[in-house]
């Protein structure tokens, strides 16, 4: 029987979830339907109402504006999702009651093993870019990777709620810094996680590039960049970041691995090295070896 999955947001036709996820059923054999649907928040709990519970549905997965929002459309939100009231995935589990919708976070693990892959060690000194939902789990992950403090760079400071909550739940001390000064705290940073929109930092790219060169910042200080903005790429401040020596990691990378999470959730298969080759070939991502 063919099963339905979609990744849920506004806009979404950018979205590169439907590539990866539907290269991993056909390489994995089953009959999972994944399309992409435009949902803004004000539209979100309508579309939730109209699931049915025998659409036959196995998964949504969850991009912005919604991640916040979706949080009040399931029935429970287990794991990191728990803690941090962000979420980007919901299974849908059969129970003797009926259909229960979980919500989860697999952003936490996306972030975590896209930066190891690049060669981030334990601790990292780090800094965030946004303060919104997909800083939260930029949040969870450095504290999985042990660091125990993190400067957030916002434009509003008063306007970084899921930040802070983030922080205190999971013990990181956070700094919260405007966006003008993002530049100079990222220069010399182990791992910089930018979670803003494309084209959001632009502005800070050019910033980077004017910094002097002037021996105070060797190559060796500019660490690792994950970009979670991935369409279009490279970023201005991807370009930037690899001309001063710094690693970067695209967010596609991220893409991959949280979607490796989703697939275990809305399917129950085993995602395989090779089943991971296939979503890579969808999307034209290296992999990492």
């Amino acid at each position: 029987m063919s099963r339905r999955a979609a990744v849920l947001g506004h806009p979404i036709g950018h979205s590169k979830s439907p590539a990866l996820h539907r290269a991993a059923y056909a390489k994995l054999g089953l009959d999972i339907d994944y399309s992409a649907i435009d949902v803004t928040v004000e539209r979100l709990p309508g579309f939730m109402a109209s699931l049915g519970a025998g659409d036959d549905w196995c998964g949504l997965s969850v991009t912005m504006p919604l991640k916040t929002a979706m949080v009040d459309q399931v029935d429970e939100v287990r794991g990191a999702g728990a803690h941090l009231g962000v979420i980007n995935t919901v299974s849908f589990e059969a129970t003797g009651q009926g259909v229960r919708r979980v919500g989860h976070n697999t952003d936490v693990a996306g972030i975590v093993e896209a930066v190891r892959n690049a060669g981030v060690t334990e601790r990292p000194d780090s800094a965030i870019l946004g303060g919104g939902g997909t800083s939260a789990a930029a949040i969870a992950a450095l504290r999985e990777l042990g660091s125990e403090h993190v400067d957030v760079f916002v434009r509003d400071v008063g306007r970084a709620a899921e930040a802070k909550a983030a922080a205190a739940v999971v013990g990181l001390s956070i700094n919260l810094r405007p966006l003008a000064e993002a530049a100079d705290g990222m220069a010399g940073a182990d791992l910089v996680v930018s979670t803003l929109p494309p084209r959001a930092a632009d502005g800070i790219a050019a910033q980077l590039k004017l910094l002097p060169d002037d021996g105070k910042l060797p190559d060796s200080v500019w660490g690792v960049l994950l970009d979670v903005a991935y369409d279009p790429w490279p970023s201005r401040i991807a370009e930037v970041w690899h001309s001063r020596g710094g690693v970067v990691v695209p967010g596609l990378e991220m893409l991959l691995y949280q979607a490796v999470e989703q697939i275990r959730l809305f399917s129950g298969a085993d995602v395989t090295a090779e089943v991971i080759d296939v979503m890579c070939d969808s999307v034209g991502l290296p992999r990492r070896v």
